[in-house]
């Protein structure tokens, strides 16, 4: 269930040179400068979105939440991040599943989950898990290109759907995988979630990398985000943190497995199952 340990450092790119300077010992220092800026990196342009981009906090959005440990009914540490997705039933969430402690339903009353999650307060109400799904290629290998997983929740003694409530995301397969993406995720440091937009990058032909500093333990199972928001979800899912190295050995370079007839497959057994 943990992830993103230790930090990595980067180096920066300088993108201002000196004034111009017009006579004398000033010039000289003009010249020997200009050769030192030109040897210098670019940075790259702001519009890429490539370059190593920093996360904000934010007060919560409520199709995305902290999923919490439960003893004796009640909520304990927050330890990963899920996103409510779109369904038939309207109960489904999407987490990674390196995540959870198993491939089977989740023991009755030990995980839940909170959307839009801030400083204690829980604006959607508590879900508890009723059940999981995994690929089997993942519980039989822990596959990184199948580290993904969805949770049926509900509340007890209510059929109401998380979905009514919250709104959901669309589930994005084969959606293209490089692009720009906000990502929204609740680091175990702090209770309240950080958002971050950049744009992907293929790490391999099955993973997408996400460069943003601050992805910490917690962040697993945040969701990759593509589209306009709007006061009930919209977006489109293309990934959630998790697959290679769990989702990443530090907390500025995260991984997500791509999303293809694997996803499709395990969601139509959760639909039908759930």
């Amino acid at each position: 269930m943990l992830r993103k340990a230790g930090s990595r450092l980067r180096g920066a790119a300088w993108v201002t040179g000196p004034a111009a300077w017009t006579t004398g010992l000033l010039a000289l220092i003009l010249t020997l400068a200009t050769v030192i800026w030109l040897a210098a990196p670019a940075a790259p342009a702001a519009a890429t979105l490539t370059a190593l981009a920093t996360p904000v906090s934010f007060s919560g959005t409520p199709t995305v939440g902290a999923l919490f440990t439960v003893s004796d009914g009640q909520l304990g540490t927050h330890f990963c991040t899920a996103s409510v997705v779109n369904s038939p039933a309207g109960n489904l969430i999407l987490t990674a599943a390196h995540c959870l402690p198993g491939s089977s339903a989740a023991s009755a009353g030990s995980i839940a989950f909170v959307p839009g999650y801030v400083d204690g307060t829980t604006p959607a109400g508590v879900w508890m898990v009723t059940g999981t799904f995994v690929d089997p290629a993942w519980s039989a290998t822990a596959n990184p290109d199948d580290d993904f997983a969805f949770l049926t929740v509900a509340q007890p003694g209510s059929s109401t759907p998380i979905e009514s409530v919250t709104g959901a995301e669309n589930l994005g397969i084969n959606d293209p995988p490089s692009g720009i993406v906000q990502v929204i995720g609740y680091p175990d440091t702090q209770n309240q979630p950080i958002i971050c937009q950049n744009r992907t990058t293929m790490f391999s032909p099955t993973q997408t990398q996400f460069d943003c500093d601050g992805y910490t333990v917690g962040t697993s199972g945040s969701p990759l985000l593509t589209g306009a928001a709007t006061a009930r979800g919209g977006q489109t899912v293309i990934g959630v943190i998790g697959g290679y190295e769990q989702g990443g050995d530090s907390p500025d370079v995260s991984y997500a497995a791509a999303f293809g007839p694997s996803v499709q497959a395990l969601y139509e057994v959760a639909v039908a199952q759930g």
